[in-house]
């Protein structure tokens, strides 16, 4: 396993997920710039007006990013967690563009994911939205304060539908609904032994920690 994406929605925790688990194993991290995009914050305020200026900022610069960190795999570092795949873009884009310039979007970034590398491992972390509404307050972005609960249903559902029509990644689905992995060890321990002792066949698999149990769908 060289190549591991961690992702989630707003407010999932895939940063410092990525961030923990690069610390454990001495991996590269690859984490997105997402402060860097100076329309996000617009975006936020008149999202009709900046969306898609956002947006291939978001594509270029993550483009740019995975070109620059993953052309050249470090021989001491062999692994490489991200908390983003380039995919992201498409999800994302969806939700917030129109039609027309949706379509203008596609064109750009079918060019530039032609060699996008695909990861070992897909990691989605799915919670509950009152999960994901409580963290995104805690963490206290002033441009996020004002995200809907269904914007954040959107971007689920998105994730849902790319899960569906990309089978060729080995996708793993994890229920993190009743963890803590920041403050337990032992459930970080379970997210780790779940990522990296796991057998993964093509299909996607939904791990539910509730109740101990996979279920392949």
């Amino acid at each position: 396993m060289q190549y591991v994406v961690i992702e989630g929605n707003i407010g999932a925790g895939k940063t410092t997920l990525a961030r923990m688990l690069s610390e454990k194993h001495n991996a590269k991290l690859v984490l997105e710039r997402i402060n860097e995009n100076p329309f996000l914050a617009k975006f936020y305020d008149n999202p009709d007006r900046f969306a898609f200026q956002m947006e291939l900022s978001f594509l270029a610069d993550r483009y740019k990013q995975m070109n620059e960190e993953l052309k050249d795999r470090d021989l001491f570092q062999p692994l490489t967690i991200s908390d983003y795949y380039l995919m992201k873009s498409l999800i994302f884009s969806k939700i917030n563009l129109g039609k027309d310039e949706f379509r203008l979007y596609r064109q750009v970034f079918d060019m530039m994911n032609q060699n996008a590398p695909k990861p070992d491992v897909y990691v989605y972390l799915h919670a509950p939205l009152n999960n994901l509404i409580k963290n995104i307050r805690n963490r206290g972005r002033f441009y996020e304060q004002r995200l809907q609960s269904d914007y954040l249903v959107k971007i689920q559902e998105g994730y849902m539908d790319f899960f569906k029509v990309n089978s060729e990644l080995k996708i793993l689905i994890l229920d993190v609904s009743n963890l803590d992995f920041v403050n337990s060890i032992s459930d970080f321990e379970k997210i780790d032994n779940v990522i990296f002792q796991k057998k993964l066949n093509k299909e996607s698999i939904k791990f539910n920690f509730s109740r101990s149990s996979n279920i392949n769908n």
